[in-house]
């Protein structure tokens, strides 16, 4: 009788210690604990994490793991081991502990009448899981954000707009009240505040920074974006007193980009030393360089809007010029080519006339047929004027540096202004195109000369080399201010310099004009040459 007793009690000392062996197999915490929080088991998991080398056994879990003399409870966390006792259903928590996240799970175990007089515990350390949780809610929190800002300035062709728009956006991502925008304006070289908020108007106006002044100026030189824990004691930052009479502390500046090419600085501060971390940073820098674009397609669409009103309002004086030019042709043809024609008409008439008669003697005849081929040499030189005016023969037969010689000895010689022509690099005929560009340019460089400058000497020259031509027309007259032509007014002051540069534009090239009260006017055409099969044959100088 006594065999089988103790075979069963070897055998259920065999099950402990596979039970155990299995236990400590597991790199999770596995822990018995009784309806009085004591530990009854716990594996070689739980034992290695104890501060002592003592068991945990027999002890007290709160006071073995929490160093407590009671069962945990609010504010740290509420232990469910007795709703786990009083319900007999398992409980889930998740706990921090020491920096980390434990997972707790307990489940009843029940005695052979079905009793529930202890629970099983098992601990998992779930920090790494929590960690990738939050990195994946930060990363949909970034693209959540970058996809409400690419809603809110998507459509907009306005560029205040789209910059108060974004940077409401901004501030409303961060929780904050203060920030702006600044734009480089290439006319004063300087980084300006557009558009701003919680910022007062002295701090934007006063705040107009060059390339690598200051942060803001540095994020546009470098194109890095820069994170300050405490903006107001930053040894680089300009006008330190301003800074804090504002009350800036964090701080954020991130270049404004499109193509690599810097266009502006958004600046994101706070009160609060600290406030931005470099995750902020990150994300708001990707939603600058996505608002970079958008500026610079506004800018675009600006230039473009206004490139079409420039280009009605050229059309509309090119079409002017057309119409009173044929009225000067029709003119002068009436005035004087008609008259000669008609003198020359009556004047055969009567030299038949008189022939027929038979009156008229040797001398008379002579004289008539005098009278009469100079009226018809006047009448030729008038049409032969007219039509160099309308297209430069010396252009199709000589080529380009003689047609503008003569063009400007033609032009100036007559009204007392001395004038020089250089070439360089043009041994060889130009395109087709690209000769009758510089030619018409030229022209009206001339043209302006003599209706405006009141100069005393002017100077043309052309060089070449084998990818462009540059063109430059001087001259030492009272000059003019740039700034004041900005388009066409009605009477058509301007047109000139406007077709100029969109003949210019027109073959590809680049114009500049640049003129001062007093000290004369200076006009620059850059113009690429891209010769053709047929302009790439060796033409002469005199070739026709």
């Amino acid at each position: 009788m006594k065999k089988p007793a103790i075979r069963r009690t070897a055998e259920a000392a065999d099950l402990v210690q596979s039970l155990q062996t299995i236990a400590d197999g597991l790199e999770d915490k596995l822990i018995v604990l009784d309806s009085e929080y004591r530990v009854r088991f716990a594996n070689s998991a739980v034992c290695q994490s104890c501060e002592n080398t003592e068991s945990p056994v027999d002890k007290r879990c709160y006071e073995v793991f929490q160093g407590r003399d009671k069962p945990c409870g609010p504010p740290l966390w509420e232990c469910p081991l007795g709703k786990v006792v009083r319900n007999a259903s398992p409980a889930t928590l998740v706990h921090p502990y020491r920096n980390r996240y434990v997972k707790i799970t307990m489940w009843p175990l029940k005695d052979s009448h079905g009793n529930t007089d202890a629970v099983v515990e098992l601990r998992r350390d779930v920090t790494a899981e929590r960690e990738r949780e939050r990195e994946i809610l930060r990363r949909h929190h970034h693209l959540d954000s970058l996809s409400h800002v690419s809603s809110a300035v998507s459509g907009l062709g306005n560029l205040p707009a789209i910059l108060n728009v974004a940077l409401d956006t901004v501030l409303q991502i961060f929780s904050g009240s203060v920030g702006g925008i600044l734009l480089f304006d290439e006319k004063v070289q300087k980084l300006c505040y557009k558009v701003h908020r919680g910022l007062s108007a002295k701090y934007a106006g006063e705040m107009c920074l060059t390339m690598g002044e200051g942060i803001a100026g540095k994020v546009a030189q470098t194109g890095e974006p820069i994170l300050l824990e405490d903006i107001s004691r930053n040894p680089d930052v300009t006008l330190p007193a301003l800074i804090n009479a504002e009350g800036l502390k964090g701080f954020i500046s991130v270049p404004l980009k499109a193509k690599e090419k810097v266009v502006g600085v958004m600046n994101i501060a706070s009160h609060l030393a600290g406030k931005f971390a470099l995750d902020d940073m990150y994300l708001l820098n990707s939603i600058a360089c996505q608002l970079g674009t958008a500026i610079e397609q506004a800018k675009l669409n600006t230039q473009l809007s206004q490139g079409r009103k420039r280009y009605q309002m050229l059309l509309r004086q090119a079409l002017n010029i057309q119409e009173q030019e044929r009225k000067r042709i029709a003119r002068e043809l009436h005035d004087e080519t008609s008259q000669q024609l008609t003198a020359l008409t009556l004047n055969l008439q009567a030299v038949n006339e008189m022939i027929e008669m038979g009156n008229l003697e040797d001398a008379e005849i002579k004289e008539m047929l005098k009278k009469t081929q100079s009226i018809a040499v006047h009448a030729g030189n008038e049409v032969n004027k007219l039509i160099r005016e309308l297209r430069p023969t010396l252009l199709d037969t000589l080529g380009l540096p003689a047609a503008i010689h003569h063009l400007a000895d033609a032009n100036f010689s007559s009204q007392g202004i001395n004038v020089s022509t250089e070439f360089q690099g043009m041994e060889r005929r130009l395109p087709a195109e690209s000769e009758l560009a510089l030619f018409r340019i030229s022209q009206e460089a001339m043209s302006n000369i003599l209706r405006h400058s009141g100069a005393r000497n002017a100077a043309v020259k052309i060089e070449c080399d084998a990818d462009k031509c540059v063109l430059r027309v001087e001259d030492d007259g009272k000059g003019f201010d740039v700034s004041e032509i900005t388009s066409i007014d009605r009477r058509g002051r301007g047109a000139g310099l406007f077709g100029m540069k969109e003949r210019v534009k027109l073959v590809g090239g680049i114009c500049s004009i640049n003129s001062h009260l007093g000290k004369g006017t200076k006009i620059t055409a850059k113009i690429p040459l891209i010769r053709s099969a047929v302009d790439a044959e060796d033409k002469g100088i005199s070739s026709g």
